[in-house]
Order: C-alpha cells, then structure tokens, then sequence
C-alpha cells in the first residue's frame, strides 16, 4: 500500500516536472521573457538548470540543458522506483 502511493507520487512528480519543463521552454520560444508565466516557470526551472548549464556547453544558439533536465528526471524517477519496489 505504501510502495504504491511512492510510486505513484513519483510518477506524478515525474511527469509535473516533465510538463512544466516542456511549457518553459515552449514559453521562451514565444512569450516575452517579463510575461508572469513565463517568471513563475522560470524561478521552478532556473534552479533545476543552471547547474546542468555549467557542465553542458551550448551548441551555438541551442541550449541542450532542457533536455538534459529531462533525461535525468526520467532516470531518477525509474531508479526510485525500482529501489522502492524491491523493497
């Protein structure tokens, strides 16, 4: 009962963390950088960035860190997961 509340918060903090990321970035693309949306999103995401930006270098105008981010969600995520369920 407990590991399937775990997980289950796991997944759904998961897939929070997923979307918001995918909305962040989607934002930058199309909504000016003082727009409120777009800070609120930027002060969750910012934190979570800027460290993956210090060790992944930008390819000229692309910044790969997103997608980094979202690499290491999902794997963090299924190693909790697993780690939980063997318990």
């Amino acid at each position: 009962m407990l590991r399937e509340i775990l997980v289950q918060s796991i997944v759904l903090l998961e897939n929070l963390l997923s979307w918001l990321l995918i909305l962040y970035v989607l934002l930058s693309f199309f909504v000016p950088p003082w727009n409120p949306w777009r800070q609120g999103l930027a002060r969750i995401m910012e934190p979570l960035l800027a460290p993956i930006r210090r060790v992944v270098p930008p390819l000229g105008p692309l910044d790969l860190s997103p997608l980094v981010l979202l690499l290491l969600i999902q794997v963090i995520a299924q190693l909790l997961i697993s780690v939980i369920v063997q318990l």
